[in-house]
């Protein structure tokens, strides 16, 4: 079993029933098991595009299936959950990302790993430093403490719970 990182975020409709939803789905699939979760967080949009504020989350997974079938379990979910792709960071029911999975390093037309946003997102390494393994950690700190992404990151709370 390899040990993985998947980044959520969602920023359309019942964005906490999104992400929750998101984790059942991945939880219940054979070759994947949930075994640590971040808080939930609200945060500022990155980009150009005028959308609402996110909520986003990171997720550990122990998983058997390898870094594109990982992948492409990923974009099932999100297309059960009815992600659309249509403007470049524009907003989402759902988005899961890939962002570290064991050690592996790979750069392809369909998958980078580490993630290549990873050290521009603040939202991302917020909840990605609170659940990361002790080996990565250091690494995830000092991208955190570099990054140029000074968009808010603030945890969510679950009285503000959406209409």
């Amino acid at each position: 079993m390899t040990e993985a990182y998947i980044g959520l975020g969602a920023n359309l409709g019942k964005r906490l029933d999104h992400l929750q939803q998101a984790v059942r789905l991945l939880d219940q699939t054979p070759q994947i098991k949930v075994v640590r979760q971040s808080l939930v967080y609200e945060t500022q949009p990155v980009g150009d595009v005028p959308q609402d504020d996110y909520l986003n989350q990171v997720v550990v997974v122990e998983t058997d299936l390898n870094p594109q079938a990982l992948l492409l379990r990923l974009h099932e979910i999100e297309a059960a959950l009815h992600r659309q792709r249509i403007v470049r960071w524009g907003p989402r029911s759902v988005d899961l990302d890939l962002l570290v999975y064991g050690d592996v390093q790979l750069q392809s037309p369909e998958l980078t790993l580490p993630h290549p946003e990873l050290a521009n997102r603040r939202f991302v390494l917020v909840p990605l430093l609170e659940v990361i393994d002790a080996h990565h950690a250091t690494w995830i700190a000092e991208l955190l403490m570099h990054t140029l992404d000074h968009n808010w990151v603030r945890p969510y709370s679950q009285e503000k719970e959406e209409l």
